[in-house]
C-alpha cells in the first residue's frame, strides 16, 4: 500500500532562527522524524512512499541520495570495504514530488493523485508525529467499512486543566482535558481514492475532506491510548531526544512489538480536528 507523507509545511513552531530544516528532517536519535515515519510503515510492510516536498526540499532530497546505511545499521569493516549486517531502505521505492511551498495539505495530495491512482486505499501522514498504533488493526477496520477516510483519533495532548465554575464563580470541578470525552485528530491516515472528490483546488484535507465526510457518516475515527508524541515544538521534539537516548522508544515498534493498550475502532466523527 502506497503511503504519501505531507513534507513540505514551513513548521515555524519547530524553527530556530538559525537553521532552515523542514520539520520532518529534524533528528530524533542518528535519524531525522521523516525517517521513523517510513521506518514505522515499513514495519509493516507498507514501503512505497509518495513525498509531497514544498519548503526546505533539497535536505529531504539530499538525505536520501547520499544515505549511510552505516548510521542505523551493525556492520563489518573489512580492508575498507563494508559489509551491512543490516539495511532500512534498501528495499523501499520513494517518488519525491515538488508540491509547492504554500500548498495546503489537501492541494499537496490533489498534486499527487496520478500516483496513487489505481489503488484501492493508501496511506498518508503528516510526518512530524510518532506513534506505536497498531496500525494492521487500523486497516483491516478501514476496509472492511464502506468510508472514503479514516484518521486516526488519540485524547487531548494539553497539560492545562478544564475547570467547571457556576454562576457564582464557585469552581465546581476541576479534570485534565484526556479525562474528558474528546479526540484530537492524530496525523495517521487511510484514505480512499473517493477521497480527490472532495478536495477542491487548494484545499484542506480537514476542512474540505473530512469534515463534509464525517457529516455523511463516511469518516472512521480510530481511537487509540497507547503511545502518540507530535513534533510540532522544539520542546516537543526535544521530548522525543530525551526518549530516545533513555531507550525509551515505543514508537519503534520494528524494535519491540509489544502492545500493551487495545485500540477501540469507533465509527464518528472525531469532535477536535487538527
Amino acid at each position: 500500500m502506497k503511503v504519501v507523507l505531507f513534507c513540505g509545511g514551513y513548521g515555524m513552531r519547530m524553527r530556530d532562527g538559525v537553521s532552515d530544516l523542514p520539520k520532518p528532517m529534524h533528528p530524533v536519535g542518528p535519524r531525522p522524524l521523516i525517517w521513523h515515519v517510513m521506518r514505522y510503515y515499513a514495519h509493516f510492510g507498507h514501503k512505497d512512499f509518495v513525498l509531497c516536498l514544498g519548503y526546505g526540499a533539497h535536505h529531504i532530497k539530499d538525505f536520501f541520495l547520499t544515505y549511510s546505511e552505516t548510521a542505523s545499521n551493525d556492520f563489518v569493516l573489512r580492508g575498507g570495504d563494508v559489509q551491512l549486517l543490516g539495511s532500512d531502505i534498501s528495499d523501499w521505492t520513494i517518488t519525491f514530488v515538488h508540491t509547492g511551498v504554500d500548498s495546503p495539505i489537501g492541494e499537496r495530495l490533489r498534486r499527487v493523485r496520478r500516483h496513487v491512482e489505481g489503488e484501492e486505499m493508501f496511506l498518508a501522514n503528516y510526518a512530524d508525529v510518532l506513534t506505536d498504533l497498531p496500525l494492521d488493526s487500523m486497516i483491516d477496520r478501514f476496509r472492511r467499512s464502506s468510508a472514503v477516510g479514516a484518521l486516526l483519533a488519540v485524547p487531548p495532548q494539553s497539560a492545562f486543566h478544564c475547570v467547571d465554575v457556576d454562576d457564582d464563580g464557585l469552581v465546581s470541578g476541576i479534570s485534565t482535558l484526556q479525562e474528558m470525552p474528546l479526540w484530537e485528530n492524530g496525523g495517521y491516515f487511510v484514505l480512499r481514492p473517493e477521497i480527490f472528490d472532495y478536495l477542491p483546488p487548494g484545499g484542506d484535507l480537514i476542512a474540505d475532506a473530512c469534515r463534509p465526510l464525517a457529516k455523511e457518516g463516511r469518516l472512521l475515527g480510530y481511537r487509540h491510548r497507547g503511545f502518540w508524541q507530535p513534533a510540532d515544538t522544539v520542546k516537543e521534539r526535544n521530548s522525543l531526544e530525551s526518549a530516545y537516548q533513555a531507550g525509551d522508544r515505543p514508537w519503534m515498534v520494528w524494535e519491540n512489538d509489544a502492545q500493551d493498550v487495545e485500540p477501540h475502532p469507533l465509527r464518528a466523527a472525531v469532535p477536535s480536528f487538527r
